[in-house]
């Protein structure tokens, strides 16, 4: 961390450098305009008519015109470089805004603060997305362990049966909350570049097949019918089989959750190039217009939404990570959600 008044310190720095450097060339020009002008005789050197050693006094010149160069250039540089110092010092306190610097100077300089300027707005920008992340993950937490307090605090108190109704909905709060520090961890692995891909050969139509009836009982419970559609002769993709499990369990999640009673939930699977191509579509409102473009942002959610938001943050990480991708759409002829990946059917040696 640069030491308490850094940029004024390198300012006089700078500053007496310049002096003693123009000094310098004073005391050269000095000399060299004696020696001109035959006070310290023609030194070996050869001369004019009148004695004086020829070329010394352009010399003399070329010297001062040097010096007045060298005060110029201080000019130019100790000011930009001291306000990029001052601007480092911000930063390294962990002050991000209002830290533009005034693009001035040398080229050089001028490219130097303009790359110090982004990178102070890119901080800037990730201090407020770190910030409204702890926010909106204190908000997730806090539901649920507000639930449960509140339950358990009824049952001890005798306001409510301990039963095994009651204690169900206790399990289901603690197995959401798990969920949630599941889905956190899983994305912060994602962002940090910590991911790990355990890959396999896998045939996509049985993964769907072993998907989809695990979500059976929560459709029903919901009153909403679960279709698949796949198409035969679907190439094996070299995937992590759990994490693409995750992608449809998050899909499928959302789909049922904002699916209407009596509506139906599609999982439809085709190949295309040499792509595998997985299309989840439901019957529900489908996406907000409004939101079209941020659905894959985290905690990105309806009003009336118990999810946390961060299932399809997650599937676009996971997708991605198997370099493939994912689009969020609304079905145009029927309406509903419709979320569509892609993943590439790769081989070990590719």
């Amino acid at each position: 961390m640069p030491a308490p008044g850094a940029p004024q310190q390198f300012r006089r720095r700078l500053r007496l450098a310049a002096v003693v450097l123009v000094l310098a060339w004073a005391v050269v020009l000095a000399l060299a305009v004696g020696v001109a002008t035959g006070r310290f005789g023609d030194m070996g050197l050869p001369t004019d008519d009148e004695g004086r050693p020829r070329g010394l006094l352009v010399i003399g010149v070329a010297v001062a015109a040097a010096a007045l160069a060298t005060a110029a250039a201080y000019r130019r540089i100790s000011g930009p470089v001291g306000d990029l110092l001052h601007a480092a010092e911000q930063v390294t306190a962990g002050e991000y805004s209002d830290v533009g610097v005034a693009v001035r100077g040398p080229q050089e300089l001028r490219l130097l603060t303009a790359t110090f300027n982004e990178m102070t707005s890119q901080l800037a920008a990730g201090e407020e997305q770190r910030r409204r992340f702890l926010a909106d993950i204190t908000h997730e937490l806090r539901n649920p362990l507000a639930i449960l307090q509140s339950e358990i605090e009824a049952q001890l108190d005798g306001v409510r049966p301990r039963d095994d109704k009651h204690l169900a909905s206790l399990l289901d709060e603690t197995q959401r909350l798990g969920h949630l520090i599941d889905d956190l961890h899983t994305l912060a692995l994602a962002e940090s570049g910590q991911l790990v891909l355990t890959r396999e050969a896998v045939q996509f139509g049985e993964l769907v097949d072993e998907v989809v009836p695990r979500h059976a009982a929560t459709a029903a419970l919901h009153d909403v019918a679960l279709h698949t559609t796949i198409q035969p002769g679907l190439p094996k993709v070299w995937v992590d089989p759990v994490r693409i499990r995750q992608v449809l369990d998050n899909l499928l999640t959302n789909a049922i959750r904002h699916s209407p009673t009596g509506a139906e939930v599609t999982v439809a699977a085709t190949t295309r190039e040499g792509i595998v191509e997985c299309e989840v579509t439901d019957s529900g409102p489908g996406f907000p217009t409004d939101q079209l473009q941020t659905v894959f942002d985290r905690f990105t959610k309806s009003g009336d939404s118990r999810g946390s938001g961060l299932g399809l943050s997650i599937a676009r990480d996971l997708v991605t990570a198997h370099h493939g991708t994912i689009t969020a759409t609304n079905h145009p002829a029927k309406g509903g959600a419709r979320v569509s990946f892609s993943l590439p059917a790769d081989h070990p040696g590719t």
